[in-house]
């Protein structure tokens, strides 16, 4: 088996590459597949003829390149996404809300797209029927700005 490895050594690095594809997979945090790509350099230079030692060179090298500079973009990239690609919460901020029941800084309900949140002021007190826009989310809370042009009705 080792005689096989020995005049294979590809196999261990497409072996390495699998791994950390898999590993990157359970992660999902960009490292082990900058990894997999020294590993799949490794597997050029053992396609090439180099020398087991070379291999691990390339391998070093290609993957400190990859972890130096290609994961910085590719993480920069993956956070920097736009408002139409928002989820969850994160797409309710700017939305406009209906004023159900009277919202003050302690409490109340509005209305954001056909869902009943609970809610709390930051601008005073809004009155059922008042439009708003959300500032933020707070836990199951939104908390809501009167729309521009809008006043609230009196403040607290």
């Amino acid at each position: 088996m080792f005689e096989w490895l020995a005049e294979n050594w590809w196999a261990l690095w497409l072996t390495v590459f699998l791994v950390f594809a898999v590993v990157e997979m359970l992660t999902l945090d960009l490292f082990f597949i900058m990894l997999g790509g020294g590993a799949l350099a490794g597997l050029v230079a053992a396609f090439a003829g180099a020398d087991f030692w070379l291999q691990i060179v390339v391998f070093s090298v290609v993957s400190l390149l990859m972890i130096g500079f290609v994961r910085p973009v590719a993480l920069k990239h993956l956070r920097s996404s736009p408002s139409d690609q928002r989820s969850n919460v994160e797409r309710l901020i700017g939305e406009a809300a209906l004023v159900i029941e009277p919202v003050s800084a302690s409490g109340g309900l509005v209305k954001i797209g056909g869902d009943i949140w609970s809610a709390r002021s930051e601008a005073g007190l809004l009155t059922a029927g008042q439009h708003a826009v959300v500032r933020a989310i707070d836990g199951a809370t939104a908390v809501v700005v009167p729309e521009p042009g809008q006043q609230p009705a009196s403040s607290e």
